[in-house]
């Protein structure tokens, strides 16, 4: 049953207090639009009242981007020249069908996608539609993009990926935070309790997905790393394929791009808070669904709880101390990034690999010795897409 039905049904019993807060909807004829629930469980048009993302830059790091597409064109600001040859070697790691940019573009679309067709009333439109995309096409080297996008005015970085460089992330991270940028990840798709980078990165928001009912998606990833969670179920989404080109997507990819969109909508209203303090506001006013009332929070599996914009943006919130709740990075963040270093394998090997009976079923996960083996054998079967280290899910 799809969420307008379902509101109609139950708005002021079951769905008290869970993420689906609003009955409105958009009336459209597009099935797109329809079908896009998140805007509906959100009241995105009373959102838009308060804030739209204007003025708000969000760095997107991601594998490629199509910057014509019809719901995204006028969206993007220049990025960095290196794009080209990175999206070149992306595509020697695509599936077959696959786009390199399929990732990067629906990521963009859901921060701030303006739609098209009459008033952009059809087509995927983002929860920040007047925020500016700043398109990051890094493969390989995260932290270069993260320290390229700060450098060049982002106020917000989304980092739909994993399986990162450990040092080197939670360095550039830093370096971020530093600069007054908020920085979001994925927490994985694995439904394990493996850490990810740079999602594991303190200061670094994580988020997993819930689906329509305020449930915690079985793929999340599962340990003290996530911090809220964001719709990631059957969302649709724009591809890179072509210029009209749609999908149905889940995961915590488009779960931390809500949450980047959220945290636009944030810094326009609040352009004065630290990344903290606008982690404050988010975590402060996250919901549980019913039958999760009483979680000892955050929670392995629920964080906080899920995001709803519309009270973060409204309620009257102590602006908090400077770090705000989640743990942030201590010391002094370096200016350069530290180029000669090795690459660190993500701990997502041996000891710190659980059962993962969600995904497989109850088959145990044996000990594996060397790292190396391990880092290949979990990153080939993290996500459906990978490439070159870096997990997109």
């Amino acid at each position: 049953m799809r969420v307008t039905r379902t509101l109609r049904a139950t708005v002021g019993a079951a769905l008290t207090g869970a993420l689906l807060i609003t009955a409105g909807g958009t009336a459209s004829a597009d099935q797109t639009r329809k079908d896009l629930w998140p805007l509906e469980a959100f009241g995105a048009d009373q959102l838009w009242k308060d804030a739209s993302g204007k003025g708000v830059t969000v760095a997107v790091i991601d594998s490629g981007f199509r910057t014509t597409h019809q719901d995204l064109k006028g969206q993007f600001l220049p990025g960095p020249d290196y794009g080209p040859a990175t999206e070149a070697e992306g595509a020697k790691h695509a599936e077959p069908g696959e786009d390199v940019r399929d990732h990067g573009t629906g990521m963009a679309a859901i921060i701030a996608g303006h739609g098209h067709g009459p008033g952009g009333s059809e087509g995927v439109k983002g929860l920040a539609p007047d925020a500016k995309i700043l398109p990051v096409p890094e493969y390989h080297n995260g932290a270069r993009g993260t320290r390229w996008a700060v450098d060049h005015g982002a106020d917000v970085i989304n980092m739909s990926y994993g399986g990162g460089r450990l040092g080197d992330d939670c360095e550039s991270v830093q370096y971020a935070l530093s600069k007054g940028a908020v920085v979001v990840a994925s927490s994985g798709n694995d439904g394990s309790s493996a850490r990810q980078y740079p999602s594991g990165c303190p200061g670094v928001i994580g988020v997993g997905a819930v689906d329509q009912y305020g449930k915690a998606s079985d793929a999340n990833n599962y340990n003290s790393d996530m911090d809220l969670l964001a719709p990631g179920v059957d969302l649709p989404a724009v591809t890179g394929r072509s210029d009209s080109s749609y999908h149905t997507e889940s995961g915590s990819s488009g779960a931390a791009a809500y949450v980047s969109a959220a945290v636009a909508l944030l810094k326009e209203k609040y352009p004065d808070l630290t990344p903290g303090q606008i982690a404050n506001r988010l975590v402060k006013t996250a919901g549980l669904p019913k039958d999760q009332k009483g979680l000892k929070l955050p929670d392995a599996h629920y964080g906080y709880g899920f995001i709803q914009p519309g009270p973060a943006l409204r309620k009257d919130i102590p602006e908090g101390s400077k770090e705000g709740p989640l743990p942030m990075p201590k010391g002094k963040a370096s200016s350069q990034l530290d180029a000669g270093a090795p690459d660190a394998d993500p701990p997502v090997g041996g000891k710190e690999i659980m059962n993962r009976a969600l995904l497989y079923g109850g088959i145990g996960v044996g000990v594996l010795v060397v790292v190396g083996a391990v880092v290949a054998i979990v990153l080939a079967s993290r996500r459906r897409k990978s490439a070159g280290g870096q997990s997109w899910g």
